[in-house]
């Protein structure tokens, strides 16, 4: 059963949080960063990217950047730029987007749920990624970033949920990429003990973005217990920073493919190929856009298609088979371009939805690709079935938006 408790949040002042908090550290990059947070010492990429203090091309994983984001840290606590609730509390974290809102719990999840498979993950992660955040939480003792979690639909929760957000937040603002973010402190202990005790009912949580975060910062918990001759399982490094929505209420949304050659293949070779596994429909100059499981949009010397996989090409019964990103990796880019690992080839890039079907065209019309490959996204329920089976999905398969907003509440491993 999924072990979670309150904490002792560390965070920035009412007045200052739209000074501190920031995107997460893995979706921009250093020069980025540097931009974001020029003029302004409290934004938290001081600590999540230190390397945005040194001259421009620094190594980021030079042992002084780490060193850095520690140092800063630590100013960041001595400025009371953060400040640590006296009490453990939950919090409630609710994000607008497009003028939707999804509510979150802001929990300490348990190290022991993830090393035992109470956590499920849907992806594989890559040891280096995990080393970089690995030896972030370690040296400043903290889960200065939260990772985002799903769960089934709970109607007590729900419940918690509509009564804390019926009052004032303590922050409420909206970012400069659009989103709003609101933040409340639940105080009550009544509906504290509710969120512990039906967390306690639930067989398993599922990681939704930030598998890297999340072994992360398990995995550092776990050192901590094996280094501790008199661990109990009650030391606070035994958990980690979490948000967690309803499955319901997440959207994901694609995560599409743009490939610089054709693998040798004139443009209508590449079409007359794809006939056989594909129903092809020339769309004209218009985006068009995938419309249900198993359609596809290409895009290829200024033209849209539609590509509808033929019956027998896929198995619904499959929870891996059936993914749109199976079917268009193994017989288009494995079988006609050649492709067969997504994680390492340079002929393949990847582009989230939120950028939209434009950036696609942009890609290919700019000469830098030969095609674009626009998917149908994945459904929640598509993800916590291949997680509940113990399956994996192929790379670059979900992107969830909006992101959590980094420096809202951090937990301390002490």
């Amino acid at each position: 059963m999924a072990k979670v408790k309150p904490f002792r949040g560390l965070r920035p002042p009412q007045e200052l949080v739209e000074e501190v908090a920031s995107r997460p550290y893995d979706v921009l990059n250093s020069e980025e960063a540097r931009a974001e947070a020029e003029g302004n010492p409290k934004s938290l990429y001081h600590i999540i990217k230190p390397e945005i203090d040194f001259a421009p091309g620094q190594d980021e994983h030079a042992p002084e950047v780490y060193d850095r984001a520690v140092a800063n840290f630590e100013v960041f606590q001595n400025n009371k730029w953060l400040v640590q609730d006296e009490k453990e509390h939950y919090y409630i974290y609710a994000q607008t987007m497009n003028g939707r809102t999804q509510y979150g719990i802001v929990i300490a999840a348990n190290v022991d749920d993830y090393m035992e498979g109470r956590i499920k993950k849907h992806e594989l992660t890559r040891r280096d990624k995990e080393e970089d955040r690995m030896k972030h939480v370690r040296i400043n003792n903290a889960n200065v970033e939260p990772v985002f979690f799903a769960f089934p639909d709970n109607d007590v929760l729900a419940e918690v949920i509509s009564t804390v957000t019926k009052g004032k937040p303590e922050y409420d603002f909206t970012a400069p990429d659009g989103f709003g973010h609101h933040f409340w402190v639940i105080e009550s202990e009544e509906l504290t003990e509710k969120i512990t005790s039906e967390f306690a009912k639930m067989p398993s949580l599922y990681i939704a973005d930030g598998h890297h975060r999340t072994a992360a910062a398990a995995l550092v918990g776990h050192e901590k217990a094996l280094a501790n001759p008199a661990h109990t399982g009650t030391e606070e490094y035994n958990y980690f920073l979490a948000v967690a929505f309803p499955a319901s209420q997440l959207k994901i949304i694609d995560y599409n493919r743009v490939v610089r050659d054709l693998n040798g293949m004139s443009p209508a070779e590449f079409l007359e190929k794809l006939e056989k596994d594909f129903v092809v429909e020339e769309k004209g100059s218009e985006v068009y856009t995938p419309q249900a499981l198993h359609n596809f949009a290409l895009y290829l010397e200024g033209r849209w298609y539609s590509l509808t996989a033929r019956l027998g090409t896929y198995d619904d019964s499959d929870p891996i088979g059936v993914l749109d990103v199976t079917i268009s990796s193994d017989l288009i880019l494995r079988d006609l371009i050649g492709i067969t690992d997504l994680r390492s080839d340079k002929r393949i890039d990847f582009v989230g939805g939120i950028r939209g079907l434009e950036e696609l065209r942009r890609r290919v019309d700019s000469g830098e690709m030969a095609f674009a490959l626009a998917l149908y996204p994945v459904s929640m329920e598509q993800l916590m079935a291949i997680a509940d089976t113990g399956n994996i999905m192929p790379p670059k398969t979900t992107w969830f938006e909006p992101k959590l907003r980094s420096g809202l509440v951090i937990h301390k491993l002490d």
